[in-house]
């Protein structure tokens, strides 16, 4: 991650998840304001990659990220929570005991020190370990605006595998994915064995995805210090 690489991490749980190979992490993040075809459709990938003993990597939030989580408890899989917080708060306060969960059975993980508060600005830099920290992102639902798609451009920048799941075309947050499919800058992502033939893919991460991103989606160029991070 180059000039982007966090000082240090926290950790509660299980910090021997970092030490396995990136192909063995997959984040799973989108919209907080899900659809209930989304939340099924994360569900069955999160299930797929328990089965398959693939850690499920998340950022806690409503919606996409929370379903993704409790997808992989339920199939007594592994997942990390990336949380914009320090690790003694629980934000959403809501998911207290679904956090509480994961840094009992999984491991939660903040760049963040005890007692810091969750800011607009701390939830973008926590995409970018979001990113980080799998061999793969993909995004089951999101807007184009939705801050989910910067975990995308910084899974790009550092050449990790891109998914996205198509949806409704008269669905707002199917809109973001439908919109990475078009433009070629993610690879589309229907089931688990798709999935997982993105985090296993043999050829270099950089290769995966070619297209600039329109503005529509954000930035329309990669940010600098873009390196691969190895936890």
């Amino acid at each position: 991650m180059g000039e982007r690489a966090p000082y240090l991490l926290w950790t509660r749980g299980a910090a021997s998840f970092l030490t396995t190979a990136l192909s063995d992490r997959v984040t799973i993040t989108g919209a907080r304001a899900s659809t209930g075809y989304g939340e099924n459709i994360t569900t069955e990938l999160a299930e797929g990659m328990a089965d398959e003993e693939r850690i499920v990597v998340s950022g806690g939030a409503y919606g996409i990220e929370g379903a993704a989580h409790r997808a992989a408890l339920a199939a007594g899989g592994q997942t990390i929570a990336v949380l914009a917080t320090g690790l003694d708060r629980r934000y959403p306060n809501a998911h207290t005991e679904l956090l509480d969960r994961i840094g009992d059975t999984g491991l939660l993980l903040s760049e963040l020190p005890p007692g810091a508060a969750p800011t607009k600005h701390q939830f973008a830099a926590r995409n970018r370990l979001l990113a980080a920290v799998s061999g793969a992102t993909v995004i089951p639902e999101a807007g184009i605006h939705s801050g989910s798609i910067t975990t995308v451009f910084q899974a790009r920048d550092l050449g990790r595998g891109i998914g996205a799941v198509p949806g409704p075309v008269t669905s707002a947050v199917s809109s973001g994915p439908n919109q990475l499919i078009r433009q070629g800058f993610a690879q589309l992502i229907t089931e688990p064995s798709e999935l997982l033939a993105l985090l296993d893919a043999d050829v270099p991460r950089q290769d995966v995805v070619r297209a600039e991103p329109t503005q529509e989606l954000g930035r329309s160029r990669p940010g600098p210090g873009a390196r691969g991070l190895s936890l």
